[in-house]
């Protein structure tokens, strides 16, 4: 029985590190934060924070822009036609951006050089327009109104409902300007605790959802969220060992106050913000120049009557159910009754070493069939691994099917992990495996996904590494596999239900839902299918195709099976 378990753990630990030279799977690449490689123009639309941020002798954020090849610009009070620059609550960007005067704004703002603030310029003007557009409303613009979860709403008053609908009437401008980049700096927070939820949940619908909910086309929009990394020492919005990190912390209010009765950021809290900005403006440019066009979209005007409209994407509310994946013969499980005949059920395992936690449950309330799915919690420490895995005792023959099918679900979009396969035998078993990166689609409803068999394929310690998966006769299990980029942690959550054999002669018919099909996440082996997003550009040598160097795991996981195959299982926390 030790030879076992011994054998089940080598490829519960080998199977959240594999990703061989041969596999189709993605490995994400540390972002690109290096100073554009030229001086860029940038303006930066504020008021007295703002200009507190910027000076030298306070944040210092001028004089670090300049160090990174940006030459800042800024608007503040008494600015611009009609002194637009005395205008910057949320409600102004109306005026600003979806005017009939946005034009002559714009105009103004694209060709301003000048100064507003005292901050230091290492650099000369390089000439032309600005590039990047920074804009920011002020602290008393966190009090806003109604409820956290208020959708979208007409109007332009200081409501949560309000400054969504606002805040995406702004992108109708910024789709016909592909040519610039927009960045929209959060309002900082206040000390008043009596708004501080709505505070936080519109921040937090900026961040995640504002983009996603209006299937936004472009990468010249981004958010920065000077909010939540002035709410404590422990948040933070910046870039952490390659990956972006987005911690909140303990409060929705201000940690950083500049006196007691001032809720201007203090000293400390812009340099914080400097500090933590400055990376991300430069990953967000080179994300943005790397698509740019040299010109704006070819239109008349750009007024808010002739602007085109954004269909926004739907929410998890209103996503059509999923359409029945091909008929298979039988379940694998559907997560309604007691565990598949043969087997103990799904089994958690993870380095016990270290701080890591799965716990993989049959739930309710979040099926696509039925009353129950796998919900998978995961919180993988960084260069560590977990799994959720189901063994059988006998080998199971699904030869007369062609592949591997089920539904998902995740937590966000972009969560990777791993479908394993074991075949053979528990002494001489066989690993192959397949990546998936969870799309956008997953994150507000169920997909079905459909793997085949040739397109997992076998790790590169094994022999054969590479080779595609053709023993469907021979399965002893399947796992859904979680580990790591280098240092950097793993945690989310998903959800499968109604595993099953994909295909085969004589299999019954699946409720077929009256809807168009949903995405399905298909094979990865171009190139130009893997998220750039993740994974670096496709065919770039070390990005899109990269994939973890066995030999940097072979020999840590040689010393950490020896002293694992003792140790019980433990129900994770």
């Amino acid at each position: 029985m030790k030879r076992i378990w011994f054998s089940l753990l080598v490829v519960a630990i080998l199977s959240l590190f594999s990703t061989s030279s041969s596999s189709i799977a993605p490995l994400l690449q540390a972002e690109n934060a290096e100073p554009p490689d030229q001086i860029v123009k940038l303006i930066f639309i504020h008021h007295s924070t703002g200009e507190n941020w910027l000076v030298d002798d306070y944040g210092g954020l001028g004089l670090a822009l300049a160090q990174n090849h940006y030459f800042v610009s800024d608007t503040n009070y008494g600015w611009g036609p009609e002194a637009i620059g005395d205008r910057t609550d949320i409600p102004n960007w109306l005026e600003w951006f979806r005017s009939e005067d946005t034009d002559r704004y714009m105009q103004a703002l694209f060709n301003e050089s000048g100064q507003n603030s005292a901050y230091t310029r290492l650099l000369a003007d390089p000439g032309g327009e600005n590039q990047i557009i920074l804009f920011k409303s002020c602290f008393p613009n966190s009090n806003l109104e109604g409820n956290p979860n208020d959708p979208p709403t007409p109007g332009n008053d200081w409501t949560v409902g309000n400054a969504k609908y606002i805040y995406n009437e702004l992108l109708k401008y910024f789709v016909t300007r592909p040519d610039k980049l927009f960045l929209v700096i959060t309002a900082p927070p206040v000390s008043d605790p009596a708004y501080a939820q709505n505070a936080r949940a519109f921040n937090l619908w900026l961040m995640n959802d504002w983009l996603r909910e209006n299937t936004y086309p472009y990468l010249n929009v981004a958010v920065f969220d000077f909010y939540n990394l002035l709410t404590g020492p422990d948040a933070h919005h910046r870039l952490h060992n390659g990956q972006v990190e987005h911690p909140l912390g303990d409060m929705n209010t201000l940690y950083y106050p500049s006196s007691p009765d001032d809720d201007h950021p203090s000293v400390d809290g812009s340099r914080k913000a400097t500090a933590e900005f400055v990376p991300l403006l430069n990953l967000f440019y080179r994300r943005w120049a790397s698509t740019a066009p040299s010109q704006p979209l070819p239109q008349t005007q750009t007024t808010a009557q002739t602007l085109p409209t954004i269909v926004p994407a739907p929410t998890r509310e209103t996503l059509p159910a999923a359409p029945a994946l091909p008929a298979s013969g039988s379940l694998i499980d559907d997560f309604e009754s007691e565990a598949p005949s043969g087997t103990n059920g799904w089994e958690e395992f993870w380095d016990e070493a270290t701080a890591t936690t799965i716990a993989c449950v049959p739930v309710s309330g979040e099926a696509y069939h039925g009353n129950h799915a796998l919900q998978i919690d995961f919180d993988v420490a960084a260069n560590s691994w977990a799994t959720c895995t189901l063994f059988y005792e006998n080998q199971q023959d699904w030869s007369q099917t062609e592949g591997l099918a089920f539904y998902l679900h995740s937590g966000q979009a972009g969560l990777v992990f791993n479908v394993d396969l074991y075949a053979g035998t528990p002494e001489e078993q066989e690993t192959y495996f397949y990546t998936i990166e969870a799309p956008p689609d997953s994150a507000v409803g169920w997909i079905p996904v459909e793997l085949r068999w040739e397109e997992f394929h076998r790790v590169d310690w094994e022999a054969d590494a590479g080779a595609p998966f053709t023993s469907p006769e021979r399965i002893i299990g399947l796992a859904f596999g979680f580990n790591t980029y280098p240092d950097t942690p793993n945690t989310g959550t998903i959800w499968v239900d109604d595993i099953q054999p994909l295909g085969g002669a004589g299999a019954e018919d699946l409720e077929q839902a009256a809807v168009s099909p949903a995405p399905i996440i298909e094979t990865a082996e171009k190139p130009a299918e893997v998220s750039t997003e993740s994974a670096g550009e496709a065919g770039e040598p070390g990005a899109g195709g990269g994939r973890l160097c066995p030999s940097a795991v072979a020999a840590p996981l040689l010393v950490v099976v020896s002293a694992l195959w003792l140790r019980k299982r433990r129900p994770a926390s």
